[in-house]
């Protein structure tokens, strides 16, 4: 694999990640204005939780035609410049979190109660291929380990940011999930903050080894193996649906040792990884018999604390409970966050072993 970085109009960051040598960046040929993102953290006083605010990613573009598509490479609205590539990265237009912000009073309303900050970090969008009618599922096994590749540079980049607390790698698939661009591509997430999700699992694992000694990861990951769950298991890598999913159907792909992120992944557990996430993409295809709806994010440690309690695994998850309908979040997930499943995670892990 060879790593090219390029600059686009407007100065965003692009990275090309080839399975050949020898690219040299197109220059890009638009007049963009200079990226000017306001992104804007407040903290919820009532739950702790950081909200983001963002006014600049409402005119986002939004299911363009194919002949405008900004993912496909070389045409006129095109984000990558070159006539074609393996995987590309670039800094997102439309981001979440940018350290171009500029600084932001600190309270809401001039209140000190209404914590807030200047939306720090970055976020970037990662291209898998230049195929725009292809998906994850349907590439070739070197392909997805090139993405993997390009995955663990950016774990690696954004986590060696200033203002980067978090990493977030992950893919949504399918009109259900709220995708706004079909070509096949994912995003990368560097927060500010350690998400609420990650810091309930980091508060949890922490008080699992004070009360046990051991690992939490490492008893969860022991206790799925001997049960009815798994799906598919190799010599680095196990697929299960958890015992207490949340989701219709639901996944986790866990490494057999403490890895706190993808950039600290060895050849050996890529190369399986390349050949397991493909097979489980196709398993979940085969579920209905139609592309599933998806979103498939790694749950990586910090990037500066708890690195000794989170461990790197997959979370895939779709909102469609059976093959005519979707889980829509009601009252109870959505106003109380406490979650319902209709469909008991023993019968999902049987289904896709048999896909």
């Amino acid at each position: 694999m060879t790593r090219t970085a390029g600059r686009l109009a407007d100065g965003r960051e692009i990275v090309y990640f080839d399975e050949a040598a020898g690219r040299v960046p197109v220059p890009d040929p638009r007049d963009l204005p200079a990226v000017r993102p306001h992104c804007e953290t407040r903290r919820d006083p009532l739950t702790g939780d950081w909200v983001t605010v963002t006014a600049h990613r409402n005119a986002r573009t939004f299911l363009p035609p194919p002949d405008q598509c900004p993912l496909c490479p070389g045409g006129p609205a095109s984000e990558v410049p070159d006539a074609g590539y393996d995987v590309v990265a670039f800094e997102n237009r439309f981001p979440s979190f940018d350290a171009r912000t500029p600084d932001v009073p600190p309270g809401v309303d001039g209140r000190e109660l209404f914590e807030r900050r200047r939306g720090d970090g970055r976020c970037e969008v990662v291209c898998f291929t230049d195929d725009h009618g292809a998906a994850m599922a349907s590439l070739p096994i070197p392909r997805i380990r090139t993405v993997i590749e390009a995955w663990a540079d950016r774990t690696e980049a954004l986590s060696a940011l200033p203002g980067v607390a978090q990493v977030f790698v992950f893919e949504n698939r399918g009109v259900e999930i709220g995708v706004t661009l079909h070509h096949p591509h994912g995003q990368i997430y560097g927060y500010p903050f350690i998400t609420p999700r990650t810091r309930r699992m980091l508060t949890t694992a922490a008080a699992h080894t004070a009360r046990t000694g051991r690992d939490l990861f490492a008893d969860v990951l022991e206790a799925e193996r001997a049960g009815p769950r798994v799906v598919r298991a190799g010599e680095h890598w196990t697929a299960y649906v958890p015992a207490a999913a949340r989701w219709p159907v639901e996944v986790h792909l866990t490494p057999h040792r403490h890895v706190p992120d993808l950039a600290a992944l060895t050849g050996a557990e890529r190369d399986e990884l390349a050949v397991l996430y493909r097979d489980l993409l196709r398993r979940c295809d085969a579920l209905y018999g139609t592309p599933l709806p998806y979103v498939a994010g790694w749950r990586q440690a910090p990037a500066a604390e708890g690195r000794d309690l989170l461990r790197l695994h997959l979370e895939l998850f779709s909102v469609r409970r059976a093959a005519d309908k979707i889980k829509y979040l009601a009252g109870s997930e959505s106003g109380m966050a406490a979650w319902i499943n209709d469909v008991p995670p023993e019968r999902v892990a049987a289904r896709l072993r048999d896909a």
